[in-house]
């Protein structure tokens, strides 16, 4: 049997482990359940695929994005290790001969969804499998007080029932003292042994900056700091301007958000991790799998809504050990934005319980009745019947699918695509001999920046508003267009689907997760009052405000971030204040140490270095009376 250096050695040829990754290799190959907690950049992927490769048989790896399923898949596979992921799309044949390979074709490593995991073809292969380790990756996801908490996440414990033996390592990146008591709890992990990591980034500055003109801030950041960066905005729209006014600025820059084609996002990443490009502007997609060593600032134009949040995309910065930085830039009315964009759609108990009843209502499901039926669900459509504001009413969903009332499905992400292919005069000269269809057109020319760039998603009410028509009759004008050869146009009308999980039983339901309703709220609120805390304290430094957040203790000031430097700067200005003020009282009269601590009111420590330092060189002395005095020049 190999050693796990020999196996580094061997595979990644490397002659040394990282901090803690040895210890959890040996924990692992002791059988022994595992939580590995590592900042970003601290090599998560060896612990688990070290053992793996040592022990006969296959690793289960639980992960949530295919993207960081295929770039591990690819990277253990130019290695010559045998490994393979089994994401969305493939079929139910080619998915059957899969598996057969996972049991006798000598695989190392099978990466699964928590979604895939659910299909009972795949739970029963897995029981023929002979598996060595189960590695659920990204294990905040299980947590419902983390971030990006995933529902199917909570069915990954199957694994459990299905190789009772088989040892698990959680591991995460970021998660509080509740939230990693909360995975070991949902993941039904044995006395776990827990491996954390200090989060402290030395090498990493957190600067938080008010300006009222963020793109001249912007602008003069990336102009003194050159090298690579990634700028993180709030929606598509801006990572589009913002890509392109960088671009008019004369920086190399792109953008990536969720709506691009998986083709465009890999060509993007590749030419700004080739360094080919200096600038990536995201939206949060552009998150988990990221691992370009030599980023050298993230810059957030936004407050995020959690501390969670904000340290992992802060964290791709200065992956190389090299000095980097994180800006978040701050300006007036952030702090209500955030509010208003991650609180105040909350929807509370009192709302979800007329959500649910007005669904029930929708799809004519009678009292006791409903349990496991599917209906195509126009949400849209559901809304504007209700008067229901759309986003408290997602999110009222989304925690009737958490609590297992219903599953809320989002069968098309978009509903209403368009990508106008020709040219500006091209579309202009139509207008003008077609003008019944101008004033629908020029409304999405006006609406969307980006859409001869790519296709987009346009929201198709907030259009026929504006221009006074019916949704069926803007429809029927894009459709007309669309055949000229100037447009795409993709108009979805069912963009969901409800499952009722149980019968209906109106507010008797929702009182059995009513407390979890409240608990749910109150995690998300205090996240979001946790980051305004963290922008808006200036007074102490900013990696202790973090590290005491994740639960570490005994914290030092990190010296880098912008209030240490700030303190460093006022205590440079102190000394200076306090070296005039003894020269001052020297030039009056003679004076003792003891007489010149009586005059002045500043540090006695910081005053008698200061002391020192003009006794040293020769800037004053001691005279027969043991009292300081001026030496005069010459």
């Amino acid at each position: 049997m190999q050693t796990p250096v020999q196996i580094l050695k061997k595979y990644w040829n490397y002659n040394n482990f990282k901090p803690l990754q040895e210890d959890i290799i040996s924990s692992i190959l002791k059988k022994e359940d595992t939580f590995a907690l590592l900042p970003t950049g601290g090599g998560k992927s060896i612990c688990f695929q070290v053992p793996a490769l040592i022990n006969e048989g296959i690793c289960i790896v639980i992960s949530p994005l295919i993207a960081l399923m295929q770039d591990q898949v690819q990277s253990l596979q130019k290695k010559g290790i045998k490994a393979i992921a089994l994401t969305s799309g493939i079929k139910y044949t080619e998915l059957d001969t899969l598996l057969d390979n996972c049991i006798y074709g000598n695989y190392k490593f099978l990466y699964l969804s928590p979604e895939r995991l659910q299909q009972d073809i795949v739970k029963e292969r897995i029981k023929q499998m002979n598996v060595s380790l189960i590695a659920v990756d990204e294990a905040h996801c299980i947590s419902q007080w983390g971030n990006d908490f995933r529902p199917s996440y909570k069915k990954i414990k199957i694994l459990k029932t299905l190789k009772p033996t088989v040892p698990t390592i959680a591991l995460t990146a970021s998660a509080t003292p509740t939230v990693l008591s909360d995975i070991i709890l949902q993941l039904d992990l044995f006395q776990p042994k827990i491996f954390k990591s200090s989060f402290a980034r030395k090498n990493l500055g957190y600067t938080f900056l008010k300006t009222n003109d963020k793109f001249y801030k912007l602008r003069q950041i990336l102009t003194k700091q050159p090298g690579s960066s990634i700028i993180y905005v709030r929606n598509r729209k801006s990572a589009i301007d913002i890509s392109g006014t960088l671009t008019n600025w004369g920086f190399k820059s792109t953008y990536y958000h969720g709506g691009i084609s998986m083709e465009e996002k890999n060509k993007r990443f590749e030419l700004w991790s080739q360094d080919k490009i200096q600038v990536m502007v995201a939206t949060n997609a552009f998150g988990m799998g990221i691992d370009k060593p030599n980023v050298r600032t993230v810059i957030h134009l936004n407050i995020p809504e959690s501390i969670e949040s904000y340290f992992q995309e802060a964290g791709r910065a200065g992956r190389d050990g090299q000095k980097s930085y994180a800006i978040l830039l701050k300006s007036d009315g952030d702090v209500t934005t955030v509010r208003n964009q991650f609180i105040t759609i909350l929807p509370k108990v009192d709302f979800i319980k007329i959500v649910y009843k007005k669904l029930c209502n929708y799809f004519q499901i009678s009292y006791g009745e409903g349990e496991n039926t599917a209906h195509p669900f126009n949400f849209n459509h559901f809304c504007k019947t209700y008067k229901f504001n759309s986003l408290v009413t997602y999110n009222a969903l989304k925690t009737l699918d958490q609590n297992s009332i219903i599953t809320f499905t989002q069968r098309y992400i978009k509903r209403s695509n368009i990508h106008i292919t020709a040219s500006s005069q091209d579309v202009i000269f139509y207008l003008e001999q077609y003008p019944q269809y101008a004033m629908v057109i020029k409304a999405i020319l006006r609406t969307y920046g980006g859409v001869f760039d790519e296709e987009i998603e346009i929201n198709l009410s907030q259009i026929v508003q504006k221009v006074g028509t019916t949704e069926q009759e803007a429809v029927k004008i894009l459709k007309e267009v669309e055949k000229s050869g100037l447009l795409s146009f993709n108009h979805l009308k069912t963009d969901a689907e409800i499952i009722f999980l149980k019968p209906r039983e109106d507010d008797r339901a929702i009182n059995t997760i009513k407390h979890h309703i409240i608990k749910h709220n109150e995690v998300k609120v205090n996240q979001v009052e946790s980051m305004i805390e963290l922008v808006q304290n200036d007074s102490l430094c900013k990696s202790k405000q973090l590290l005491h957040y994740f639960g570490e203790k005994d914290l030092t000031d990190c010296g880098i971030c912008n209030v240490c430097r700030n303190s460093k700067k006022q205590i440079k200005n102190d000394r200076s204040e306090i070296q005039s003020k003894i020269l001052q009282l020297l030039s009056q009269q003679n004076l003792s140490s003891r007489q010149l601590l009586e005059k002045l009111t500043f540090s006695k420590e910081v005053t008698l270095d200061i002391i020192r330092f003009l006794n040293e060189h020769n800037i004053i002395k001691i005279n027969s009376d043991n009292k300081y005095q001026l030496i005069k020049k010459d």
